[in-house]
């Protein structure tokens, strides 16, 4: 028998009254966490659901995510957390999808009306039978809908109900970058196993006081900081929605031990006007920074080094690897541009496209096996055929190894250009604009060519008062790479589209 849960029970009897999260100026203690956890369980049994119930979530980085998190699987339920920035038409698609029973939704602002879009997507899907409001204090939604006053006003249940280790704990939808996201299933050995592991990795104790800049409805933030937080009895400050300014703030008046992020969040806040200053407060107590969700420039990881005199380990997840399945470590040598070695309890190899395992650095799909592999997508098998092949999950993602058993991410395998057939890695090429002196973020991809098949097309985002041509960029690159992958099109724009998880939406830049 196990469930997630249990972690936060755990931190609860030996930390009682020691802060969990903190929110402004606000302080939630593990046994209040713990308390009010078990009052939305006891509502959610109460009102009938059942072991295996999926339960969806649409909350930012507040103290009502963990609670109803760890609410909903004290009751035997499944998470279902949702993007933030999702529209009606899209939430309704998930709820359908995952077969959710019940929905906690927040209400947002009139700038981002959650609750709006989520009450229209639930009254489109008749097999939700419980919408639950999370006020803001907006007023957006003056219709008859239940509260989470209501919900805390419910008998608490006095410990988690029983689940097994292979029973699904949480269901991650996956970005959609092509067709609809599918749902990854991911049980309750999968998460605390990866937050066990995420603990060794980092050296947590309960003394650590992490940033929690990305959002937990995010594999990265549930995992890494969320559930390994609790797991140490450490202190998770949160932030709703990430600015550089608020992120070097905090770090600086809550003492931060450990930051993660996305790289255009590391990008954001070295390239902050008053980083500097900042930073001779912060690089005295800041121990260890984290990078995954995309490859880190080398030229953001120096300067953030430099800037912060502390580690930043580059690691490498999916949300169907719960997320973590490579990292560089704390005691073994750290090498610039790769994403380390496999975690414990993980395996990773390089395979053409028959299966076959390649040879050192020859660059071929990344493939994981172990504790941390989702149990499948769900109702979709035909995904799961392609994904799960001979005890390995097939990522998607193009990499290669070195001798020392060093991975390195050379792109996705979608995102590959192909041109007179050259394959051509975007990654590269963004790598080598950055380091461009007055460039500060770059982002590549192919466009048709009649005669090539594709062509090698970059957007480039300037550094603050920074002026130049594209042809000058061009013949910085053909000083720098292969004159194939030189772009034939630069274009000079003031920012890349992201994603609610800072993920640079290469999508819309061919639209």
């Amino acid at each position: 028998m196990l469930n997630l849960s249990l972690i936060l029970e755990d931190s609860a009897l030996k930390f009682p009254n020691k802060t969990a999260f903190i929110l402004d100026d606000k302080h939630l203690s593990f046994i209040e966490l713990n308390q009010q956890a078990n009052t939305v369980a006891g509502y959610l049994k109460n009102n009938g659901l059942e072991k295996g119930d999926k339960v969806a979530l649409t909350c930012p980085n507040i103290f009502h995510f963990p609670v109803i998190y760890f609410g909903i699987l004290k009751a035997g339920g499944t998470v279902v957390p949702l993007n933030v920035l999702l529209k009606t038409d899209e939430i309704k698609y998930y709820l359908q999808d995952s077969e959710a029973k019940f929905y906690f939704c927040f209400e947002g602002s009139s700038d981002l009306p959650m609750g709006q879009f989520g009450l229209e997507a639930f009254n489109k899907t008749p097999d939700c039978t419980q919408f639950l409001l999370l006020p803001s204090g907006a007023g957006l939604i003056q219709k008859n809908v239940t509260t989470f006053e209501h919900v805390l006003s419910s008998t608490p249940l006095k410990t988690y109900r029983e689940r097994t280790a292979e029973d699904i704990a949480v269901i991650l939808y996956t970005s959609g970058t092509t067709g609809k996201a599918k749902g990854a299933q991911l049980t309750h050995s999968n998460m605390l196993t990866n937050a066990l592991v995420v603990k060794d990795l980092f050296k947590m104790n309960q003394e650590e006081r992490l940033l929690v800049s990305l959002p937990l409805f995010h594999s990265f933030g549930q995992t890494v900081l969320m559930n390994t937080s609790i797991l140490c009895g450490a202190t998770a400050v949160l932030q709703p929605k990430f600015t550089p300014k608020s992120s070097l703030e905090l770090l600086k008046s809550h003492k931060i031990t450990i930051f993660a992020g996305v790289p255009t969040m590391y990008w954001a806040i070295i390239h902050h006007p008053e980083v500097l200053e900042y930073a001779q407060h912060i690089k005295s107590h800041i121990r260890l920074s984290a990078s995954g969700g995309a490859g880190l420039p080398l030229q953001i990881l120096e300067d953030f080094k430099k800037l912060f005199d502390a580690p930043i380990l580059e690691g490498y997840g999916l949300s169907e690897t719960s997320p973590v399945a490579c990292f560089n470590h704390l005691d073994k040598p750290n090498k610039a541009g790769s994403i380390g070695t496999p975690v414990w309890g993980v395996q990773m190899d390089i395979h053409d496209k028959n299966g076959k395992s390649l040879e050192i650095d020859s660059v071929g799909e990344v493939v994981i096996r172990g504790h941390n592999i989702m149990q499948g997508y769900l109702n979709k098998p035909e995904a799961n055929t392609e994904s799960l092949k001979n005890g390995w999950f097939y990522t998607g993602d193009l990499g290669k190894k070195d001798k020392d058993g060093y991975y390195y991410i050379v792109d996705r395998t979608k995102d590959m250009i192909i041109k007179s057939g050259f394959n051509i890695y975007p990654r590269e090429i963004e790598e080598c604009l950055v380091t461009h002196p007055k460039v500060s973020l770059a982002a590549v991809i192919g466009i048709p060519d009649t005669i090539k098949g594709e062509e090698v097309k970059a957007f480039v985002v300037l550094k603050e008062g920074e002026e130049i041509k594209p042809k000058e960029l061009l013949k910085y690159c053909t000083q720098k790479i292969a004159d194939y992958k030189v772009p034939k099109l630069i274009k000079i724009i003031e920012s890349l589209p992201m994603s609610a998880t800072g993920k640079i939406l290469k999508r819309e830049l061919k639209a």
